[in-house]
């Protein structure tokens, strides 16, 4: 009964969340179909973590690469078609473990996490796409390259390490109006050619759609409040 209700909950709010995405989409005159819904997992049992791709969801985030590492390989191995993020900040000596798990990395902040992940792709002859993080608040206690340095970072990658860079991602100050977090994120893309923007989360991703966002990062609205997680 138990696992029957925790099916209905996650069933229900996945449908709250879809519909959500596709008013923001017809709003902003935008096809639904280009907002990709990252289901943001960590601290998720990797038993409810089967339930929601049983409901059909494909898409999946994780901030921690060594939980990501305890909990994801059965659910690749036994599910076809599964897509697994980074989200959190990523130290070099993590790098190998990030580039055989991830399909995509959202967090690439710094030249030696770029140098490491471009490294361990040729090791192991495995590319998965990243994003730079950009900390469009300049906060200092907060990972991503400042606004102004991003350009000469996204030619580094893209030149100099060939890294298969698509998009950009932030993480505007909680508790503040995200709307000029979004609007900078979106004019470097396009300033910059990159066709991905990851913003927005449970509290703001239907803002971050109408301010042009191709993948929100959404976690306590499917998964429910979670515990926080201890260092």
């Amino acid at each position: 009964m138990e696992t029957d209700t925790v099916h209905c909950d996650l069933r229900d709010n996945l449908a709250r969340v879809r519909t959500t995405i596709g008013t923001a989409s017809h709003q902003s005159g935008r096809d639904p179909q280009t907002v990709t819904l990252v289901a943001a997992s960590k601290t998720v049992e990797p038993d409810r973590l089967q339930s929601t791709i049983d409901l059909g969801h494909r898409v999946f985030g994780e901030n921690r690469v060594q939980e990501a590492k305890n909990k994801w390989p059965p659910l690749l191995e036994g599910n076809r078609g599964l897509e697994l993020h980074l989200l959190g900040p990523l130290q070099s000596n993590k790098a190998r473990d990030a580039v055989a798990l991830f399909d995509v990395i959202q967090s690439i902040d710094r030249p030696s996490i770029a140098t490491a992940i471009a490294r361990e792709s040729d090791k192991q002859g495995r590319r998965p796409q990243v994003y730079i993080q950009v900390n469009t608040a300049r906060e200092p206690q907060k990972s991503g390259v400042l606004p102004e340095e991003a350009s000469e970072f996204i030619r580094a990658c893209r030149e100099t390490l060939d890294l298969d860079l698509a998009g950009l991602m932030c993480i505007p100050p909680a508790g503040e109006d995200p709307s000029g977090d979004f609007a900078l994120l979106r004019k470097i893309s396009e300033d910059e050619g990159l066709r991905v923007l990851s913003m927005g989360m449970s509290g703001d991703y239907a803002q971050a759609i109408g301010q042009g966002a191709t993948h929100v990062r959404v976690g306590s609205a499917i998964f429910g409040a979670r515990p926080p997680v201890r260092s």
